[in-house]
């Protein structure tokens, strides 16, 4: 019997894993198209937190590792393959305490301090090398507001100043910085987690700050930023979606994966059993439900769906890999791969109420997609998830159904063994993303797509020996994906997706 803590499962005690034997079956409407997954599901956060942004992106200028404009080529090149659509900055919690005027004019009169005790915040990087990343990559740019230590002025200020034309006395103080063109602001928050590190608020009070702060971010008509309020639990979407309707464009919620029972046993990133591969899994399939528990409270407040819902941090979080430091820094694995692909399936799944997705982080800060050491860069397992993943974005999705599903079992403890979603892409191919959650057993999947025989299928397959299988600098391509394809016999096709697995293929039609 499983025992439930703060909406984790306590695995019970230990026992061999049991496996359901069969060939899984997976139907596929590509005549029904449904909605359409966001690409900014497939976000990225960059927090001024550890190492994540100083000497993981930022060098400044006069480094030795090759960089444009202060941030280093390499870690942009290879953002740059996944098509990053969205980046939110400078927080998380730095940005209830960050000050936007500390970030602009000439960098050597910036003021210095330290944030979290880790990592000296130079400011070196402020708004302006933001969007100089922002331009690199050809993303869109999230910013989020100081509610905790700032005022509505300095919030009404930092959007006038990115945003207004060149009368405003801030648009002409932007241009004497070096940007004479506005900036262009896609998303803006007001805060983040008020319920704690923003000011440990009441929903009902926030609702008002929050009304005070959105009427005075007064932006030109055609260079508006849609603006997010920061959430919390179901009574924060409650009240807020309530209180705020017609003001926002979204409401915002974290979900962290978490390896054990409570925030005090997490989980080590490696070295881990199998208990804690099973129980991560588990925990990451509950964000299904929390989406179910936002949602509900959204369709009665907002049946028209103008609220999204924005789950702007997500991702693992297991035990620092230095117990002394705070900087967040932890290794990232097979399983944060599945972890990743898992989340995807369920963001499409809800893709009508869940528009906006920003993992946290993007280097070198919980679960990222690029490590550095000095010159030294490696991808992740994750990363080469969220490359796989690229054709999903802003693709049409198609209604699936599996039939006769394995199941993992350890303990006390189940899961599905197979998670798939499909969508129609961009390019007028239909994809399939498959992910086997058994470390030990391949599966057998069947694919049929309705009204068409399918040929063959084409892609990638991301899986390893090991279920803590990493790249490190000594070894960077310990883990990479590997080429796939199937032809079909007889008119049918079918899969074989190997054991602890991340397949994505487009299907020949």
């Amino acid at each position: 019997m499983n025992i439930i803590k703060h909406g984790l499962v306590v695995l019970g005690m230990i026992a061999a894993p049991v496996f359901a034997a069969g060939q899984v079956s997976i139907s596929i409407d590509a005549g029904k198209p449904g909605p359409v997954i966001n690409k900014n599901v497939y976000g990225q956060f960059a927090e001024n937190l550890g190492t994540g942004v100083y000497q993981g992106m930022w060098v400044g200028p006069k480094s030795n590792i090759p960089n444009t404009r202060g941030w280093r080529n390499d870690v942009v090149g290879a953002l740059k393959e996944l098509h990053v659509p969205l980046v939110r900055w400078p927080g998380g919690c730095f940005a209830d305490t960050y000050h936007w005027r500390d970030g602009v004019g000439p960098q050597d009169t910036r003021p210095s301090n330290v944030n979290g005790g880790e990592v000296e915040v130079i400011n070196a990087v402020g708004t302006h090398e933001f969007f100089d990343l922002i331009d690199m990559l050809g993303a869109d740019a999230y910013v989020n507001g100081n509610v905790g230590t700032g005022s509505v002025q300095e919030m009404s200020d930092w959007v006038e100043y990115m945003t207004a034309d060149g009368g405003s006395p801030l648009a002409r103080l932007r241009a004497q910085n070096g940007r004479e063109k506005p900036f262009k602001v896609a998303y803006f928050g007001i805060g983040n987690e008020l319920w704690g590190c923003g000011g440990n608020l009441k929903p009902e009070y926030y609702a008002n700050l929050y009304s005070n702060y959105e009427t005075f971010l007064r932006a030109p008509k055609h260079n508006k930023p849609k603006i997010i309020a920061s959430g919390g639990d179901t009574t924060w979407t409650d009240v807020l979606s309530r209180e705020l309707k017609g003001r926002t464009t979204g409401i915002s919620i974290h979900q962290y994966t978490i390896a054990g029972a409570t925030w005090e046993t997490k989980g080590a990133a490696l070295g881990f059993k199998e208990g804690e591969w099973i129980s991560t899994l588990a925990n990451t399939l509950k964000m299904d439900q929390i989406i179910k528990d936002h949602g509900a409270i959204l369709d009665k407040n907002d049946p028209e769906k103008k609220i999204g819902l924005m789950i702007d941090e997500w991702g693992t979080w297991y035990a620092d890999a230095d117990a002394s430091s705070s900087a967040l820094y932890q290794q990232n694995s097979l399983r944060d791969a599945l972890v990743a692909a898992l989340s995807f399936h369920i963001f499409h799944e809800h893709a009508e109420r869940v528009p906006m997705t920003t993992i946290a982080q993007m280097v070198n800060v919980l679960q990222a997609m690029i490590l550095t050491d000095k010159e030294k860069m490696v991808l992740t397992p994750t990363y080469y998830t969220f490359q796989m993943y690229v054709p999903f974005q802003d693709a049409k999705t198609l209604p699936l159904a599996i039939k006769d599903n394995t199941s993992y079992t350890l303990g006390a403890t189940t899961i599905p063994g197979v998670s798939a979603t499909a969508a129609r892409a961009k390019d007028g191919k239909l994809y399939l993303a498959l992910v086997n959650t058994d470390p030990h057993q391949p599966v057998d999947v069947a694919v049929d797509v309705a009204g068409t025989k399918v040929k063959g299928a084409a892609g990638k397959v991301l899986t390893s020996a090991a279920m803590d299988a990493h790249n490190t600098f000594q070894y960077p391509q310990a883990i990479k994906p590997a080429p796939f394809s199937a032809r079909a016999a007889g008119g049918k096709l079918s899969i074989k997706v190997p054991a602890k697995a991340v397949m994505v293929v487009a299907l020949v039609e």
